[in-house]
């Protein structure tokens, strides 16, 4: 129950301020999960990923409710890349927890993974956030979901900053857009996920019973997040984005230090 309690608050936090972001909450839970180290890390990685799926769905809807316009063919050709993507990323991530023999290893190349896509959202969002690419032909919007399903579900982390950073580099659309579309593209590359750990391995292997707390921290998490995104400007997304990556960068730091302490 303890340690059920303990992920219940790590994620309605990390899921309020995802779905602020557009993070998607998984970039701060798997390195707060990492740290605590209550589980396997395929197992924190299956939590993660169930708690940013269900936080996905509750801040997509509510931020439909808020009136936010959608470019459709973006949502769709971005969501079936990342269906792609997130199949491959999960393969990629259970290949490498066979070939390694032990786990930090695979952790390790997650960690450093991780810190190269926060650092190029930071510097991104901080100095060339007026520059895009302006990319149009559905052809795009599938590689660029092919690619963020994948390396969210390899990572483990559900969406990330690199989310919200690419889709305004690539699309030229302004970071409370590019929010919406990254938690779609989060639901697509979870489910995806989930689908395959279902066929391939199954969940016997989890403590199905922490679904009871993740869940229900998800939901509560999503919902307030996506009721302050309604109410506060592009602006502040930015600095609550911004500082959230330098937090989890430091934390990434640390969890890859501790791997050889």
């Amino acid at each position: 129950m303890y340690i059920g309690v303990v992920y219940f608050i790590v994620i309605i936090l990390a899921n309020t301020v995802g779905a602020i972001s557009g993070m998607g909450g998984g970039v701060i839970i798997k390195p707060v999960l990492d740290t605590l180290h209550f589980h396997s890390l395929a197992a924190i990685s299956f939590y993660s990923s169930v708690a940013v799926f269900t936080m996905s769905i509750v801040s997509t809807l509510r931020q439909m409710k808020n009136g936010l316009k959608l470019k459709i063919p973006i949502a769709v050709f971005v969501s079936l890349g990342s269906v792609i993507g997130g199949i491959f990323g999960n393969i990629i991530f259970e290949l490498l927890l066979q070939l390694f023999s032990e786990e930090k290893y695979v952790q390790l190349i997650q960690i450093i993974l991780t810190i190269v896509t926060l650092l190029f959202a930071f510097f991104y969002t901080k100095i060339g956030n007026e520059r895009s690419f302006d990319l149009s032909h559905p052809i795009w919007y599938v590689t660029v979901g092919l690619f963020l399903g994948f390396i969210s579900t390899l990572l483990g982390i559900g969406g990330g900053p690199i989310n919200v950073a690419l889709l305004m580099l690539c699309f030229g659309i302004h970071i409370k857009e590019a929010t919406v579309y990254s938690i779609i593209t989060i639901f697509f590359s979870q489910a995806a996920k989930l689908f395959t750990i279902a066929n391939i391995t199954g969940f016997d292997r989890f403590d199905l019973s922490i679904l009871f707390y993740v869940i229900p921290a998800a939901i509560v998490g999503g919902f307030m997040g996506a009721l302050i995104s309604g109410k506060i400007s592009s602006e502040r997304v930015v600095q609550v984005y911004q500082l959230v990556i330098l937090l989890v960068l430091l934390l990434n730091l640390w969890n890859g230090l501790r791997l050889f302490i």
